[in-house]
């Protein structure tokens, strides 16, 4: 087993919350404004997958992101191709947090977080999904807002999917 430098080499305890986040939803932002406290830096990663065909661009998740958060220093967003583990290195991140709606994703998240501490030492934080959130999906914000339904109960306050 290999073991992670939790801190950087500035003595900042750093984050990585990955995710395709198509759209970003309330229950990412909530897992983040819980998760902040814990953290000095907060990097959002949104995962790029060549297999899939994205609702948003790149470019339209991560401006929706950044004004979720504009004006906190801590929250970094950025993009990434690869192991979510090489990204988290990269970073000089310590820890991966995961956000766990239904135990299904407990299950698959454990197994994920096994092995990245297995690989690098990084430790997975699992943070259950808030009860008024935990019926969202970013895939069921997609269908809705497909079928011309309204979606903003779903989207961070002050986000617009027509304004990305």
């Amino acid at each position: 087993m290999k073991t992670s430098q939790c801190i950087d080499n500035e003595g900042k305890r750093v984050a990585l919350f990955p995710g395709s986040f198509d759209p970003f939803t309330r229950g990412h932002e909530s897992i983040v404004r819980r998760a902040l406290p814990l953290f000095d830096r907060f990097i959002i990663a949104i995962g790029v997958n060549a297999d899939k065909r994205s609702f948003l661009t790149m470019e339209q998740r991560k401006a929706m992101i950044e004004s979720v958060f504009k004006g906190d220093p801590r929250v970094e967003v950025i993009s990434y191709t690869g192991l979510t583990v090489d990204v988290a290195r990269e970073v000089g991140a310590g820890f991966i947090v995961r956000g766990v709606r239904l135990i299904q994703d407990f299950e698959n998240e454990k197994h994920l977080a096994e092995v990245n501490r297995d690989l690098t030492g990084i430790e997975t934080i699992l943070l259950y999904t808030l009860p008024e959130y935990s019926h969202i999906s970013s895939s069921i914000v997609r269908e809705l807002h497909r079928y011309g339904q309204d979606v903003s109960r779903y989207l961070p306050e002050g986000t617009n999917l027509e304004a990305f």
